[in-house]
């Protein structure tokens, strides 16, 4: 363990602003995440580095080699406390084994932010604020690019309640926190889109969770969720056959799983190919990234998809330190904010440092 530690702190000194040594004048902020050999954690790392240049602090960047290594993470967090720690930011993997940690910095003095998934359960008074993603927002800018298209308004403003148009929505499950936010952001912007279109008229079915019957009793727009018996990459393949079998006008996915289980419903993509697949007309729109995500944008097999900021993450975690370590108030919760993405700007230089594999 003690050799795997090293590594990643070796590692994790890319990210160290200048000499190892700190100035002894300068704030010092240590930043835990919950991985580092990720990509998506890299750019949180450059994000993080970004703000300690502007704000003109030392930080140091670490994270176990996976998100599975709780031990080696928990030795970091120790090491960073050592220190003479001026604030540090948390992305944990098991709040309640650094629970004791957490107090003490506490009783210290130390200020501390949580970041990405942040701390959550953590004893009160114990996490100043999180800079995270607000989800639901998130989805629901999957909606708004959604009922943007042409298309797809075109089909609501037609739709009747003898020939309904029917918007899917595919979540990998129904308890995950940022799973659900995601979904429900979707499906409550979609319901406000479609129903400034047709009034009295729009319905969700599929899922108790989700349920809500159209003020009229007749639906034109039916926005049916699906969740799998699991998220295991079988169940999620079958959830997905059976949503394409109602003919959807559109399908979001709410992670990269159930992107996936659309994309091994569809031949890998194949189907939904705007010239000849099976469902060229369906406008499938994901979250996330991932190699096989991005293609299937890139291919124009998905309109686009949505993705974290991860940059604006680690850029705030520092951020929000810093205004914490200057004693002011602090939101609970601050939004990193959301992008989306598509064939057209996804290589572009704010864009493409976003679309982790």
């Amino acid at each position: 363990m003690k050799k795997i530690l090293a590594l990643v702190v070796v590692l994790a000194m890319v990210f160290v602003m200048g000499a190892a040594a700190f100035a002894a004048d300068r704030p010092y902020i240590g930043i835990v995440s919950k991985g580092f050999q990720h990509q998506f954690w890299q750019t949180v790392a450059m994000g993080s580095q970004d703000a300690a240049n502007e704000y003109g602090v030392d930080i140091l960047f670490v994270g176990p080699p996976s998100e599975a290594d709780v031990a080696i993470q928990i030795d970091m967090i120790n090491a960073e406390l050592a220190k003479n720690l001026t604030a540090m930011a948390l992305a944990v993997l098991d709040t309640e084994s650094v629970t004791e940690q957490l107090l003490a910095a506490k009783e210290r003095g130390i200020p501390i932010i949580g970041f990405d998934s942040g701390v959550p359960g953590a004893p009160e008074g114990t996490i100043l604020s999180t800079a995270s993603t607000d989800n639901e927002a998130a989805g629901a800018l999957g909606a708004e690019r959604m009922f943007a298209i042409p298309a797809v308004r075109a089909a609501i403003e037609a739709a009747t309640p003898e020939n309904p148009v029917v918007i899917g929505a595919l979540s990998q499950d129904a308890t995950s926190a940022s799973v659900v936010g995601r979904t429900v952001g979707f499906l409550g912007k979609m319901w406000e889109l479609a129903s400034s279109v047709k009034p009295d008229e729009v319905a969700i079915t599929g899922h108790v969770r989700y349920e809500l019957p159209a003020d009229s009793g007749n639906a034109s727009v039916i926005q049916n969720i699906v969740v799998p018996a699991s998220p295991v990459n079988t169940d999620v393949h079958i959830a997905a056959q059976g949503l394409l079998q109602t003919n959807p006008l559109g399908i979001f996915c709410s992670n990269e799983g159930a992107v996936t289980g659309l994309l091994a419903a569809t031949s890998d993509g194949q189907d939904l190919d705007k010239e000849n697949g099976a469902y060229k007309d369906l406008i499938a729109i994901g979250f996330d990234a991932g190699e096989t995500q991005k293609t299937a944008v890139r291919n124009g097999w998905f309109y686009g998809s949505v993705t974290q900021d991860p940059y604006m993450i680690g850029y705030l975690a520092v951020e929000l330190a810093m205004k914490a370590i200057n004693g002011e108030t602090l939101d609970e919760i601050v939004d990193t904010g959301a992008q989306f993405y598509t064939a057209e700007n996804m290589d572009d230089e704010k864009i493409a440092p976003l679309l982790y594999d």
